[in-house]
């Protein structure tokens, strides 16, 4: 009498346990699809004021902007060479899985290839704005010349996306289960990323460093350094922008970010950032040592000139200093939401480097008495640079819609924590015995 009882008991609490996990379950899904509406509401209203800002654009030049003979690059040009280096970072950081074998990051070899693709995308759509004469974009592919990096790299664009649409391709069926054979499938990975790491470091985010230093009458810019701080900056801004999108994106699904993925990624992303603040260091107190009056004069434009506060607080303590004390502090290193916190810091932080390499260099005149220079983004360019990004994450979000970019196994992991409190307590298994 007494086991039936229990065993009656052990059933009806199996019961309620699993009531109670179908509920949390319902409500969890409930509220990833009012964030999902809310994240594309979002993003279709930046687009729609972008799509205004671009009208503006076209039927009015670049009077609409604050670009001028002296200061001809802004924040467009900043926002380029920000999505190369985010395009050719997330690239690299594939690499460690597909090329290197560090299977630890293999969660977000997908999610770093389609980031990839999709930063190149808008850094092209960002430059291809920027330019007086768009009708006249696709020239560089017509003519060449042998001495200029900007037609080379061109071509080094045109291979690099579609290496990384391949790659990403066959990562995607050898996930599905749809390769043949998973080992050649695997291979294929292998040479392909092999191929593409030359092609990222020296020719994509090398190469965009190369356009810049070659231009010797622009203080900061001329010198064999900069494509080899392009490089290192890319890594930084990759690494930190992959620690974002996993964090937020398991979280809004309703599911834990992968603590130890989360490690591996503090760990490189303060590796690379140390590597990073090291150059930097060098990149301001060699010229400074060598009393170079125009690379001094640019290095006071950035430092007090009136936009100091976008290199001492934005670029150097928001997006280094901070990042680098909480990567490097075991104990936070070890929270995923500090990290990705950190990351998105460095992401921040990135953003301001990039304008301080475009426009200081520009605000010095470059011979004794050519007028100097000033540089305000407008409200144009700002709400047409936030249109363009709304329009790379909204490509990014729909694309992993119908794929599986980020791991399938999310669903069975959410369901298995759904399923945890539907699990008897031990007293039924006493009572069934």
């Amino acid at each position: 009498m007494t086991t039936t009882h229990l065993t009656s008991d052990a059933t009806t609490l199996s019961k309620d346990a699993t009531t109670t996990a179908g509920d949390r379950t319902s409500s969890r899904n409930g509220t990833t699809a009012r964030l999902r509406v809310m994240w594309y509401a979002v993003l279709c209203l930046l687009m729609l004021a972008g799509g205004i800002a671009f009208y503006f654009r076209m039927t009015e030049g670049l009077a609409v902007t604050n670009l001028t003979s002296t200061t001809p690059w802004g924040a467009w040009v900043a926002f380029y060479i920000f999505f190369v280096g985010l395009s050719a970072g997330a690239f690299l950081l594939s690499s460690l899985v597909y090329v290197f074998g560090m299977y630890q990051f293999e969660r977000i070899g997908r999610a770093a290839l389609l980031s990839a693709i999709v930063s190149m995308g808008v850094a092209l759509a960002f430059i291809g704005i920027d330019l007086g004469r768009i009708d006249r974009s696709a020239l560089p592919l017509v003519f060449f010349h042998w001495s200029s990096p900007l037609s080379w790299e061109v071509r080094f664009y045109i291979v690099y996306i579609v290496l990384l649409s391949a790659e990403l391709a066959i990562a995607i069926r050898l996930h599905k289960g749809r390769s043949r054979s998973p080992i050649r499938a695997h291979r294929r990975l292998r040479i392909l990323g092999t191929i593409g790491i030359p092609l990222a470091i020296f020719g994509v985010h090398g190469g965009t460093g190369t356009i810049f230093a070659v231009l010797k009458a622009r203080g900061m810019w001329f010198g064999g350094l900069f494509p080899v701080i392009f490089v290192v900056s890319a890594m930084v801004s990759g690494t930190a922008l992959l620690t974002v999108i996993h964090y937020v994106q398991r979280r809004g699904t309703g599911q834990r970010p992968d603590a130890g993925l989360m490690k591996g990624l503090a760990t490189v992303l303060a590796g690379v950032l140390c590597v990073d603040l090291g150059l930097m260091f060098y990149e301001f107190v060699v010229p400074l040592l060598a009393f170079q009056a125009h690379d001094g004069e640019v290095i006071r434009v950035i430092t007090l000139g009136p936009m100091w506060w976008s290199f001492w607080i934005i670029q150097l303590l928001v997006g280094m200093i901070i990042p680098v004390a909480v990567l490097l502090t075991p104990r936070l290193r070890a929270r995923p939401g500090v990290v990705a916190t950190a990351a998105a810091l460095v992401v921040l932080g990135i953003v301001g480097v990039r304008f301080n390499i475009v426009v200081p260099p520009l605000i010095p005149g470059v011979l004794h008495g050519l007028p100097s220079g000033y540089y305000v983004p407008t409200l144009i360019e700002w709400v047409l640079s936030l249109g363009l990004i709304a329009g790379g994450a909204a490509a990014y979000s729909l694309f992993a819609e119908v794929q599986p970019i980020h791991d399938a196994e999310d669903r069975a992991e959410a369901d298995a924590e759904a399923g945890a409190g539907a699990k008897a307590p031990e007293h039924t298994k006493e009572a069934s015995a």
